[in-house]
């Protein structure tokens, strides 16, 4: 409990209900830092209104959350006990196609930004369809992103897209929330093979907790969370190597058919079946119990502290810069 409560702990992904119960947890679980998601299927407008909503929120609960812009944010937010709030998309939907409106979130805030949810989009191909890779236009965003310093994820993606985005990127790129397919094969999870070349070409891999892609499903606890990431360490080495939550913390049934939704007058894309998150963390404020597994594991306290923050920490600092 020692360790978790010096180590900087940053969540490399939550896209819980934002209102204050879930910041209290935040703070009980000692998160530094979390990319918290406020664009999935949202256009341009409404995306706009989503951020406007999130910093609202950041200055009413300021003795909790501190928006992030910067890795010098994060750290200041742990050394006054708050949580940096960093804004991030999970789905390039609400750059529609206006490559300035990449530069537009990037001023509002965005640090992280998933070129695809689930299915094709004007970028690329998410992971549920048939992969054509990265559109001309995918590659100019890509190069915008860049830029201005917004993070590519890939975690949602296609493969073929995943890897012509690798290769395009002159910075690093990440898998924000994953798991790998050779403990449970998945559409969501990424293969052996994918996991070596996002590690191979500079990029970074968080590490997901949701039930449905665990190898034990919702009867996994905490420790098979804890096997997860040293599966993917083994393959990769421990230096590009975060967690990211996944937390969907407040939200109703309703909530899980908005986001599977798809193209089609809402197809749906996959159903999940019951969500419960592994025994252990089931809630944000249970996070030091992460901490806990991994000393249960084994781990020395250098790979914890690389793994809890310090790793993200780092890449966050190659792709915003100074």
């Amino acid at each position: 409990m020692d360790l978790h409560a010096d180590a900087l702990v940053i969540d490399g992904l939550i896209i819980a209900k934002w209102a204050r119960p879930v910041f209290e947890d935040m703070r009980r679980g000692g998160l530094s830092a979390a990319n918290c998601t406020v664009s999935v299927w949202e256009g341009f407008q409404d995306t706009m209104n989503n951020i406007a909503e999130m910093k609202r929120l950041i200055r009413e609960h300021d003795e909790l959350l501190t928006l992030a812009l910067s890795v010098a944010d994060i750290r200041r937010a742990k050394a006054e006990g708050r949580t940096g709030i960093i804004l991030g998309f999970q789905n390039a939907h609400a750059f529609e196609d206006r490559l300035e409106y990449v530069e537009t979130f990037a001023d509002m805030g965005v640090r992280v930004a998933q070129l695809c949810y689930n299915t094709q989009n004007l970028i690329g191909t998410g992971c549920y369809e048939r992969d054509g890779g990265l559109s001309g236009f995918g590659r100019e965003v890509i190069a915008e992103m860049n830029r201005v310093g917004i993070m590519v994820d890939l975690s949602h993606v296609g493969g073929l897209t995943s890897r012509e985005a690798i290769l395009a990127s002159t910075k690093p790129v990440c898998y924000s929330h994953c798991l790998p397919s050779g403990l449970k094969p998945h559409p969501r999870n990424k293969s052996d093979e994918e996991l070596r070349f996002i590690a191979d070409h500079g990029g970074f891999i968080g590490v997901t907790m949701f039930p449905p892609f665990l190898r034990r499903g919702t009867a996994a606890t905490v420790d098979d969370y804890v096997e997860a990431m040293d599966y993917v360490i083994a393959l990769v080495g421990e230096d590009c190597v975060g967690y990211g939550t996944d937390f969907t913390q407040g939200y109703d049934q309703r909530f899980f058919d908005w986001i599977t939704h798809d193209k089609g007058r809402y197809r749906r894309l996959t159903d999940f079946g019951p969500i419960l998150n592994p025994e252990g963390i089931r809630t944000i404020g249970e996070t030091p119990n992460l901490t806990a597994a991994m000393q249960r594991a084994g781990w020395p306290e250098r790979k914890i502290r690389k793994v809890l923050g310090e790793n993200w920490l780092r890449v966050f600092g190659e792709v915003w810069g100074a």
